[in-house]
């Protein structure tokens, strides 16, 4: 199947064959990041009365249940929700599920502090083009983010004059391989995150971020063509699942 679009006054085609995923799964036998000391997922047999959901003890069907936190346990896309009082939903926030996207490798800075950062130096030599989305690949990028342990370690933020500029150039969806665009100890500021959904000067309850992405170093930069998939729940984040496919120019 052959998908057409346009960037910036440009047409593109995609091949929805050749999509790569950027997901991280969570639970026993996968890929399993773990951010803010939030334990890992359980998965297990559901029982109710003599029922156990598992055909190895004798059922006729399994039936999970799954105990979770989507901000710490592996890909996960959430929305403004996530920073205000009143409850919002991924759900209700974000009702497309298509984009263009661009995919960009940016260095870490190490601070004065010790902290490493993804800051305005990073960008100096990218150029920004017009699309829905900016994927950000960290640098240097490791196989190892696919099962990393970030909780206590301090892991890399976004510094918040970057988020700016992205939420200035127009992106409405940011994802990233880090566990938080902000800071793992920051007293609760959120910063990078408030300026990122603008709030609460003027709220973009249409935007998102993703984080805990891997993207394969054989992944080029340059333009895709963006599926973000994600359950419907009623909560600020919810696992998520992104999906790019490469485009050329027609």
């Amino acid at each position: 199947m052959i998908l057409f679009s346009e960037i910036d006054g440009k047409n593109y085609r995609a091949d929805l064959r050749k999509g790569i995923d950027l997901s991280l799964g969570f639970g026993p036998g996968g890929a399993n990041p773990n951010a803010f000391q939030i334990p890992h997922a359980v998965i297990e047999p559901i029982r109710v009365g003599n029922f156990v959901g598992s055909v190895a003890a004798g059922s006729g069907a399994n039936c999970d249940t799954i105990f979770f936190c989507a901000h710490g346990n592996g890909t996960h896309t959430e929305c403004i929700g996530h920073i205000t009082k009143a409850h919002q939903s991924v759900n209700d926030c974000i009702q497309k599920y298509f984009f263009t996207a661009q995919l960009v490798s940016l260095p870490l800075t190490a601070r004065a502090d010790g902290d490493k950062v993804v800051n305005m130096a990073a960008l100096q030599n990218v150029v920004l083009e017009k699309t829905d989305a900016i994927i950000v690949r960290s640098l240097p990028n490791s196989s190892k983010k696919k099962s990393m342990i970030w909780s206590a370690n301090n892991p890399p933020y976004f510094e918040p004059e970057v988020m700016q500029l992205f939420r200035e150039h127009g992106y409405k969806h940011l994802l990233t391989d880090f566990p938080s665009v902000d800071r793992e100890e920051d007293e609760g500021a959120l910063v990078a995150h408030h300026v990122w959904w603008n709030y609460p000067q003027k709220p973009r309850k249409d935007a998102s971020i993703t984080e805990m992405i891997f993207v394969p170093d054989k992944v080029v930069d340059g333009l895709y063509f963006l599926n973000l998939q994600f359950a419907a729940l009623e909560s600020d984040a919810s696992p998520s699942r992104p999906i790019i496919y490469p485009i050329k120019e027609v």
